[in-house]
């Protein structure tokens, strides 16, 4: 690769990052995933829409039936905030719910829902630190390892003193949530189609999750490799995924790769499809230059 293609490929990783930036402020329409406010850079949206506040029985792969028995006004209390879709009257339950009942065995699932109720109002201190309280209770809760440790690269802040710890607590998170799914049995309330399909939400949650990482730290060869787990042969792929795979394949100088991978980004709607075309064509052009005679 000649001088000239080089300084265009280092222009052209310098603008993918802007973009990548820049187009992630817009929100999602299931759920809200921008950067804190107050930092430079936003944070990339969930276009899977992967746990959404309210959360469903479905996604909580852990827990069947719980098999306890439940005083009436603890079950009645946990079921109206289970049922709460208000981020802001979810968080008065829940925080309500603990205080009266702090060794309840469903305090683990108000912890998770607690953890979504304030990502959704993008109160990430406040979402780690009930996160951290659920697996306190169970370090093997897949629901909240998997979802923690995607958010984390998503609203990542470089500026941030604990940046660097923030993604290996990610990585840690994700990677565990991958060991725990494969050794996942079937709870006795979801059918096998329930089940599979829950599983595999969240490893490519988790797969998305380890691919943010490595891309945050400028490893391309292993974000694209996560990456390509989450996004082949996938019908619904997420926008940001192939947003991200296609730059790390342009790092990576397969060029024509990452044309593609831009390609299908730009074929789907959402904040960053202006900027998956215009890379796609860059991308596309640069191969068609470095193949020149």
């Amino acid at each position: 690769m000649n001088a000239s293609f080089r300084k265009k490929s280092l222009r052209f990783a310098f603008l993918a990052a802007t973009a990548f930036f820049f187009f992630a402020s817009a929100r999602s329409a299931n759920a809200q995933m921008p950067g804190q406010p107050g930092q430079s850079g936003a944070g990339i949206p969930n276009q899977t829409a992967i746990g959404s506040t309210g959360g469903t029985m479905t996604d909580q792969l852990q827990y069947g039936t719980m098999g306890h028995q439940i005083e009436r006004d603890q079950d009645a209390a946990y079921n109206a905030f289970f049922k709460e879709q208000d981020a802001a009257k979810k968080i008065k339950l829940g925080n309500s719910f603990l205080q009266k009942y702090p060794k309840s065995p469903l305090a683990e699932r108000v912890d998770f829902g607690l953890m979504n109720a304030y990502r959704a109002q993008q109160d990430w201190k406040d979402s780690y630190r009930f996160a951290d309280s659920a697996l306190a209770l169970n370090p093997d809760d897949v629901d909240v390892l998997a979802t923690v440790g995607w958010t984390i690269p998503h609203v990542y802040n470089p500026k941030d003193p604990d940046a660097g710890q923030q993604l290996d607590k990610a990585e840690t998170y994700a990677k565990h949530a991958i060991e725990v799914l494969d050794k996942l049995h079937k709870p006795p309330d979801l059918t096998e189609e329930q089940f599979v399909a829950a599983k595999a939400k969240r490893s490519l949650q988790a797969h998305s999750a380890l691919g943010l990482v490595y891309f945050r730290r400028n490893d391309y060869q292993d974000s694209e490799r996560e990456l390509a787990q989450t996004t082949k042969d996938n019908p619904s792929p997420d926008q940001t995924d192939l947003f991200v795979l296609g730059a790390d394949l342009h790092n990576l100088n397969r060029l024509s790769e990452a044309a593609d991978a831009f390609s299908r980004c730009a074929q789907l709607a959402g904040p960053l499809q202006a900027a998956c075309k215009q890379n796609a064509d860059a991308s596309r052009a640069q191969a068609g230059q470095s193949n020149a005679p």
